[in-house]
């Protein structure tokens, strides 16, 4: 990824960032706020020698300075712990292993310098363990370099600085927790926003789409909750993004295939819920208001949608003239307001791929042919079953509908390796559920709910026509 790619990833997930960050934020603040304060409290001690000359002080120092070390290791023994526990009144009132635990030594670099410093929820407290951890460290060193049958020790620790009580707490620290928490925070949240693109397959922009196939981008179909709700020709008649992208597509739509003035395409999509009816319906609509002469047939013979949205007769349609019960021309019905011929489904039929395969249907692909500019045929997705592809092969192109942010790059890849698979060809995409401000699992639906019974009594039926 270059730098621009991860400020585009930015741009992209900030809700996510900003929420990783809020959460660190405020779970540093709660910990700060939950933290019990402690208070420090130090000692020094000075470690020197009694040297008889210049040259003896030299030596030392040196000298010194190499115990001082050595007596640094000695402050979390459980022996002086013991006496530094006797000292503030007996191990029973004071725990040596707490006392280990609350007292910590160093060496000043360069010196000889050894500060103590003790920690507790009482600065008071505080003060008297490293108090009395310098007296009794103090003390050790006297005891451990008296040569014996000797009064005085080679080497003495003394102390130079008592411990005081301190009135401002060494911890929490809200600025740098807060701090800490915001910075961390950010490089995390920008880490997943980074590590979600990167997992991310779907199909979001012209680029993703490119990396899965050569054919055009014929248009960026925007959300618009309120034009689902109006009769198609009169939503599409509006002066809105929504009318105007498809009037965008019927445009480009126009550069498709120029070598046949009489031109039929499949509409269909990879998956379910991704648009392709509601693509298939609004094309054909724009079409005819344009002055073409458009048929729109009805080919999902599994679940058809297109007569419910038009609100026409969907006892009579595509397997009716299939089965030679009606005429082409008893079929076809007119949606109002517009010139738009409808070809609906009929009868829903027990063999719905051995009849789009048929002779009978090469014959009505090729009657429609004859009597219109453009005939768009709305056939099932592409992976849960081989309908659309069957019906691509007879046709002179077929148009894939995506839909933004959920169509993965597989699914629409294998959705076009099925086109292929019977030399025909994808003539362009239409992103669908585009974000407004722009223009633009392999569970292979079988959740789609394919049966052989009609589903008009389903209560959720419109909200499904409005997503097919």
């Amino acid at each position: 990824m270059e730098l621009k790619d991860y400020w585009q990833t930015i741009r992209r997930r900030w809700k996510l960032i900003v929420v990783v960050f809020l959460l660190f934020v405020a779970g540093a603040g709660v910990l700060t706020w939950q933290a019990t304060p402690q208070y420090a409290s130090s000692a020094r001690i000075f470690v020197s020698t009694t040297p008889a000359d210049t040259s003896d002080a030299l030596a030392g120092n040196t000298f010194a300075t190499q115990r001082a070390s050595s007596y640094v290791d000695l402050v979390p023994t459980r022996q002086l712990a013991d006496r530094v526990a006797n000292d503030l009144g007996g191990a029973a009132a004071n725990d040596p292993q707490s006392l280990r635990s609350a007292i910590s030594a160093q060496v000043v670099p360069e010196t000889v310098n050894i500060v103590l410093t003790a920690t507790d929820p009482d600065p008071t407290r505080a003060r008297d363990i490293a108090q009395a951890y310098a007296e009794a460290l103090s003390d050790l060193v006297a005891d451990l370099e008296t040569p014996p049958g000797k009064r005085d020790a080679v080497i003495t620790a003394s102390i130079v600085d008592n411990a005081q009580v301190t009135s401002s707490p060494v911890s929490p620290q809200p600025v740098r927790n807060i701090g800490l928490g915001a910075l961390l925070g950010l490089v995390l949240g920008i880490g997943l926003a980074v590590l979600r693109d990167l997992m991310d397959t779907s199909l979001s922009s012209s680029d993703d789409i490119g990396l899965v196939t050569s054919a055009p981008i014929l248009g960026h179909i925007n959300s618009d909750p309120s034009a689902v709700k109006k009769a198609p020709a009169v939503a599409l008649a509006e002066s809105t993004p929504w009318a105007e992208a498809f009037r965008v597509l019927r445009t480009n739509m126009q550069y498709v295939d120029v070598d046949h003035e009489r031109r039929v395409f499949v509409v269909s999509s990879s998956l379910p819920a991704e648009g392709k009816s509601t693509t298939a319906v609004n094309l054909a609509i724009t079409l005819s208001m344009a002055g073409e002469r458009v048929a729109l047939v009805e080919c999902d013979l599994r679940r058809p949608l297109i007569a419910r949205r038009l609100g026409l007769d969907e006892a009579v349609g595509t397997t009716s003239v299939l089965i030679g019960k009606v005429s082409l021309d008893d079929a076809l019905q007119t949606y109002d307001g517009t010139d738009l011929s409808v070809l609906a489904c009929g009868q829903l039929p027990p063999n719905p791929s051995e009849l789009l395969q048929s002779q009978a249907m090469e014959v009505l692909i090729k009657d429609l042919r004859e009597r219109f500019d453009v005939v768009i045929l709305d056939a099932p997705p592409l992976l849960p079953v081989t309908d659309a592809a069957l019906l691509s092969a007879q046709a002179d192109g077929m148009l894939a509908v995506v839909r933004h942010g959920k169509t993965t790059r597989d699914q629409l890849r294998h959705a076009l390796e099925r086109v292929e698979q019977v030399d025909a060809k994808c003539v362009g995409v239409v992103v669908n559920l585009a974000p407004a401000k722009k223009s633009a699992g392999y569970g292979y639906g079988y959740g789609y709910g394919y049966s052989y019974a009609p589903t008009a009594t389903d209560p959720g039926k419109r909200g499904n026509d409005r997503r097919a």
